[in-house]
């Protein structure tokens, strides 16, 4: 007999009995942070039902920001919205152990539009060890890169949504723009960081949490 798929939003795919998006959420209201605008696209009536029955005093609004919107074009049809003050951003797919207050902190020091958590996550492969003749000397297991990568937890001020158009990938040309005027900084994050982007992940992310080895988990309340 042929089963029917189901297709889970990826916002609801569940680490440790709980969707991903409330883990994301939580680390943010265990910092002070409760009051939350939901850009949902792909099963949003899900995630709308999701955030109904949500039982925490969080102040969640979800806006429906279309199925094929990149992800600048949710932002910038959320303007009304996020426009008033200071506002943090994030994907609905990534958790670690930040600390808020320190990105916040750096954020109001340098002053500018827009400030993006930096992160240098471990790589997938073990790496060989080479002197200058080619001799290998040994190996290092999954050694973290050197450069620092994008690792998704924004703070920004209402100038930087003039740089986001309805049609934008945020990570393209509203970023780069940011960068070229000087008014995107960083907030370096050497501690724990994921991002749930394939299987394979959510199969490390719920070990992690099942184990009671989640580093984000002193941040959150189950």
């Amino acid at each position: 007999m042929r089963h029917a798929e189901v297709s889970v939003p990826k916002p609801l795919v569940e680490v440790g009995g709980r969707p991903i998006l409330w883990h994301v959420m939580a680390i943010y209201a265990a910092q002070g942070f409760t009051r939350f605008v939901l850009l949902t696209g792909h099963g949003s009536d899900e995630v709308e039902r999701f955030a109904a029955g949500l039982d925490t005093g969080w102040d969640v609004t979800c806006l429906q920001t279309g199925l094929e919107t990149p992800t600048g074009g949710r932002v910038h049809r959320a303007a009304s919205l996020l426009g008033e003050g200071t506002f943090c951003l994030t994907y609905a797919d990534g958790v670690a152990d930040i600390d808020l207050a320190g990105l916040m902190a750096r954020h109001h020091d340098h002053g500018r539009a827009a400030t993006m958590t930096v992160v240098r996550p471990n790589t997938q492969w073990g790496v060989a060890n080479l002197e200058d003749d080619d001799r290998i000397t040994g190996f290092t297991e999954k050694p973290k890169l050197e450069s620092w990568i994008n690792g998704g937890f924004f703070v920004m001020e209402p100038a930087a949504l003039e740089r986001i158009g309805a049609d934008d990938i945020l990570e393209q040309a509203p970023l780069g723009a940011l960068a070229d005027r000087g008014d995107l900084f960083a907030y370096r994050h050497d501690g724990f960081w994921a991002c749930m982007d394939t299987y394979k992940d959510t199969l490390v992310l719920n070990e992690l949490w099942d184990g009671g080895n989640a580093p984000w988990s002193g941040l959150v309340k189950a």
